[in-house]
């Protein structure tokens, strides 16, 4: 089995680079069938999933966890069985579900951590996908139907929501070059020279492996 991460800057576009590099090497994609296998393990809706991902939890629902946690170790397994996971229980399903994609087929897996799920092996490449502000921001104002000042605030939150999760969770820098074997300014080679770079590449990585 070969496996692809693809880690994105929101307003990259690597969702849509990740798909077409599934295509193009006709792989499996991994992508918002993330959120609802972990939705359907964990009792959550989709809508609750897609939420909580690649995002650390404010303050106040870190205090409420923490209560809550106390709460669930004074009750009966089944009554403290209806409280909603815990940020850890969603990151363990997480990983459970990309480790089983890996496991079945080759695969294109976008975000939810997979990179630093799955980094250290061999048979991984780790892909991530960025660009300027500027061009962030145009995404997306077309994508949402935002202002400039608007999509811009979106981008930068997004991206920093990511960069505290990533750290919070592995100690390591969301946006540091040395997580990944390749990084593509997906706003300087366009998506197909984008898609077209990481399939070049990749086959070059998984040929000397």
């Amino acid at each position: 089995m070969a496996i692809i991460t693809i880690s994105r800057m929101y307003g990259s576009g690597g969702s849509t680079v990740a798909a077409k590099i599934a295509d193009a090497m006709g792989w499996s994609l991994l992508d918002n069938a993330v959120i609802d296998e972990v939705a359907a393990r964990t009792g959550l809706s989709v809508s609750e999933v897609a939420a909580r991902e690649e995002r650390r939890p404010s303050l106040a629902e870190r205090v409420a966890t923490a209560m809550a946690m106390s709460t669930q170790e004074m009750m009966s397994p089944l009554a403290a069985a209806q409280f909603p996971p815990t940020e850890q229980h969603l990151l363990d399903v997480t990983r459970a579900v990309v480790e089983e994609a890996a496991a079945r087929s080759s695969v294109v897996i976008v975000g939810r951590g997979a990179q630093m799920m799955l980094g250290s092996r061999s048979d991984v490449f780790g892909v991530f996908c960025y660009g300027p502000l500027e061009a962030l921001t145009r995404v997306c104002m077309q994508r949402d139907n935002l202002d400039h000042a608007h999509a811009e605030k979106r981008v930068q939150q997004v991206n920093q929501e990511r960069t505290a999760w990533v750290k919070a969770n592995w100690g390591r820098e969301w946006r540091g070059i040395e997580n990944y074997h390749l990084c593509v300014n997906t706003d300087a080679l366009g998506i197909d020279g984008a898609v077209d770079t990481v399939v070049r590449a990749a086959q070059v990585y998984f040929e000397r492996g």
